[in-house]
Parts: C-alpha cells; sequence; structure tokens
C-alpha cells in the first residue's frame, strides 16, 4: 500500500465526516426556526450524529478484524454517501433525524478503521506521521466546521451543509483501487456483545445529557448484563483481555480526558466569544480557526518528532501545554477575546500531538491480533469523553445562570483544569510503570542469554 497517497485522502475523508459534527452548530438556530421545533429536538440534531459516530466507530473497528477493510470502507462510506444526498432534500425534522442517524451510521468507518490502517499498513518508521495526519484531521475539521458551516448556511441553506459530506462517493472509488485487498477470515462475530455495547453507551449518554434516572437505570442493567457475558462469551465483542492490561487502561482514561478537555473546550469557546465578547457565528469560527490552521501546518513536524523522540516525551509536553491554557482560560478568560484566540493558537497543536502519540503509543502495546478491538474501544471512550464533557459542561453552565457569566466560565473552566491535571497524573504513572516494564523485559533478555 502507498501510505504516502493512501493516508492523506483518509484523512481528507475523515475532516470531512468530523467537520460533519461541527458544522451544523452554527445552523441550529436556523434549524429550529425553519422547521417549527423546539430547541430540545433541535439539539438531537448534533447529539444523534455524536453518538451514533462513537458507536459506529467502534462496530467497523471490532469488525475490521473479521472483514477485509475495502469491503467495511464500501459500507460505510456509501451509507454515508447516500444519507447525504437524501439530507439535500430533507424538509421535515423526522427525515432530517433520520438522515443524521444514518449519516453517522457510515461516517464512523473512516475513524474506526483509520488507526487500524495505519497500524497494519504503515511502517513503523512512519506510522507516527501518519497517525498524527490523522489526529490533526480532525483537530482542523473541529476549528473550521463553524466557518464552513456559516458560510455554507448563509448562501445555499443548511440542506447545503449535506452537499460536503456528498463528497466522500467520489473518494470511494480511489481509496477501493489503493487499498491492499484482505481475505475474509473464518470467525464468529458476538452479535448480542455489539448490542449491548451500543445499549450501554447510548443508554449512559442519554442519561447524562436528559438527565433521567430511568436511563440511568436501564444503563446501569445493561452494563451489569454485559458483565455476565463477558464471562461466559468465548469471543466477545469487547475482549475482556484489554481490560486486564494495565497500561492500557490508563491510556484510555488519557484518551478520555483529553477528549473531555477537547470538546468541552470547543463548546465554552464559541459561548464565551457570543456571551461576554458579543462576537458573530462568523467571528467565532475566525477565532477558531488559526489554531486549527496551525495545528494542520505542523502535522509533519510532529509526526517526525514522534517517531524520533517517542510518544512518551509528546505525551507530557501536550499535557503541559493543555493545563496551561485550561490555567489561563480560567484566570483571564474575561479580560479580552485575544486570550480564546492565542489560547486556542497554543492548545490545538497541542491536542493534536497529544492524541497522535497517545494512539501511536496505544497501537504499539497491543498485539497485532487485538489491534482492531483494542484501537475501536479506545476510540468509543475517548467519543464518549468528548460527548460526557459537553452535556456536563451545559449542565454547569445552566445551574451557574444566576452568577456573572466570567464567573461561570470561570468555574467551568477550572474543572476542566483538574481533568487536564488527573490526565497528567495518569501520564507520569504510565511513564513509571512502561520503563519497569522494559527494565524487567531486558534483564530477563539478558539472564536468558
Amino acid at each position: 500500500m502507498n501510505d504516502k497517497v493512501v493516508m492523506p485522502l483518509w484523512t481528507f475523508c475523515l475532516f470531512i465526516v468530523v467537520m460533519n459534527t461541527t458544522m451544523f452548530n452554527v445552523s441550529l438556530p436556523t434549524i429550529i426556526q425553519d422547521l417549527h421545533i423546539s430547541a430540545d429536538l433541535g439539539s438531537w440534531v448534533i447529539s444523534s450524529y455524536s453518538i451514533g459516530y462513537a458507536l459506529s466507530t467502534v462496530i467497523y473497528s471490532r469488525l475490521s478484524d473479521l472483514v477485509p477493510l475495502r469491503r467495511l470502507l464500501t459500507v460505510g462510506l456509501t451509507t454515508l454517501g447516500l444519507a447525504s444526498v437524501t439530507g439535500l432534500f430533507a424538509h421535515s425534522f423526522n427525515v432530517l433525524l433520520i438522515t443524521r442517524i444514518l449519516q453517522s451510521a457510515g461516517a464512523g468507518v473512516m475513524a474506526g478503521l483509520g488507526l487500524v490502517l495505519a497500524s497494519r499498513y504503515v511502517p513503523v518508521a512512519r506510522r507516527g506521521a501518519a497517525i498524527a495526519m490523522i489526529s490533526v484531521g480532525s483537530a482542523m475539521a473541529f476549528g473550521l466546521g463553524p466557518i464552513a458551516g456559516g458560510l455554507i448556511s448563509q448562501y445555499f441553506g443548511w440542506n447545503g451543509l449535506f452537499g460536503i459530506t456528498c463528497l466522500v462517493l467520489l473518494v470511494l472509488p480511489v481509496l477501493l483501487y489503493l487499498l491492499p485487498k484482505e481475505q475474509a477470515k473464518a470467525a464468529a462475530f458476538d452479535l448480542y456483545g455489539a448490542a449491548l455495547t451500543v445499549i450501554n453507551a447510548g443508554s449512559l449518554l442519554v442519561a447524562v445529557t436528559s438527565q433521567s434516572y430511568i436511563w440511568l437505570a436501564v444503563s446501569v442493567v445493561s452494563f451489569a448484563i454485559h458483565a455476565i457475558h463477558l464471562r461466559k462469551a468465548r469471543d466477545s465483542f469487547i475482549n475482556p483481555k484489554l481490560l486486564q492490561m494495565p497500561g492500557y487502561l490508563k491510556l484510555t482514561a488519557i484518551g478520555f480526558s483529553i477528549l473531555v478537555l477537547n470538546l468541552g473546550n470547543l463548546f465554552l469557546m464559541p459561548l464565551a466569544l457570543s456571551n461576554l465578547f458579543h462576537q458573530s457565528a462568523l467571528m467565532i469560527g475566525l477565532f477558531i480557526a488559526p489554531g486549527a490552521i496551525l495545528s494542520a501546518f505542523l502535522t509533519r513536524f510532529v509526526g517526525r518528532w514522534i517517531d524520533r523522540y517517542g510518544n512518551l516525551r509528546f505525551l507530557l509536553i501536550g499535557h503541559g501545554v493543555l493545563a496551561a491554557v485550561m490555567a489561563v482560560f480560567a484566570l483571564g478568560l474575561q479580560v479580552s477575546p485575544l486570550v480564546l484566540l492565542f489560547g486556542y493558537l497554543c492548545f490545538s497543536p497541542a491536542f493534536s500531538a497529544t492524541m497522535a502519540s497517545l494512539n501511536n503509543e496505544a497501537s504499539g502495546i497491543l498485539p497485532r491480533t487485538w489491534i482492531g478491538s483494542g484501537m475501536g474501544l479506545l476510540q468509543l471512550i475517548q467519543f464518549f469523553g468528548g460527548s460526557v464533557s459537553v452535556a456536563v459542561c451545559g449542565l454547569l453552565l445552566h445551574a451557574q445562570r444566576a452568577l456573572a457569566p466570567s464567573s461561570a466560565y470561570r468555574n467551568v473552566y477550572g474543572l476542566l483544569l483538574a481533568v487536564s491535571l488527573c490526565s497528567l497524573s495518569l501520564v507520569l504513572l504510565y511513564r513509571r510503570s512502561r520503563g519497569m516494564e522494559l527494565k524487567r523485559n531486558g534483564a530477563k533478555s539478558v539472564s536468558e542469554a
């Protein structure tokens, strides 16, 4: 496989599907007005895609252990593309919601298989650069999505947003030509375990976003049933051996925390720019865009540096920068909108480098036969952290509505600062345990020799 061609094309498609999560944010008020729906119903235009995207990601990733990548890619991008074509003509809420759900069911193939593809077919010497490219593609999409959404909605209406994701239908034949051919593997797929995973994540997310005790009870019961299933199933959808890897568990917790910081910050920044400094939707996008563009510019350098200097060094550096930015936002957010502009110029590249080093580290400690299930579960937990972060930040702002807006934002950013420090502590613990493991393996090799 020519990874120097495939990975940029893959990143382009991933950029489109990730941007599809943020383009609709700036258009939501117009959608609510045009379709005559409530704000609660309108929020599902965003959350349904996020939830479906997270769940389909882990399913595609797990299926990659059994089904050829080309077949999965065909199903995913065809579903996404045809749903997008339908969205161009959606004029009712029900059609719009179904279209968004179908989009998410196909979009997960890009995130679910991107890291699997890099781990299987990109040489180790270039793997860090390839994973960094994927991470920066996501970061750029988060930053440029609001700008693209605002411009397209202004000139073509919110239905025009679906035209962007239709582009994947043009890229699909090229990727199918370039991807290596694989043979299907004769193995059983744990459909029951996959269904339980969907119910676990979906019910818990709904419980958090809707503050429903009923859904929380459903989630608790589904987790209990899933735990019983993991003990009995021979080849379960979630590989139980992953849960016994201390290093892997630490990396999943770190990944959860990083996405809490990123999506929490991307949720708070537009609100702060609007409520504190009265910026328009287009200006908000312009404040966010420079950080995303800088991340893209630094991609080639970050990937090379990770390959040269190692993952753990960049995990530490990235966490240090993320924590510093959260501290600045917590203490000086109300001073000027330029604080957010320059803060995100530091935050976005740090986030991209941290995610790239984290995913590269995870792909390195996982056995080859566990890559699909391991990277899929890792991404599911990451996306779940981001989804929960947005819900919790929104709830905290609502709970502090009696306070001055600057105080409310300061408190929420203070919580994100605490999350960043906890994640940094986990990185230090992982680094220590990883160093001890390498020393033990080295001593064992010497004694055997």
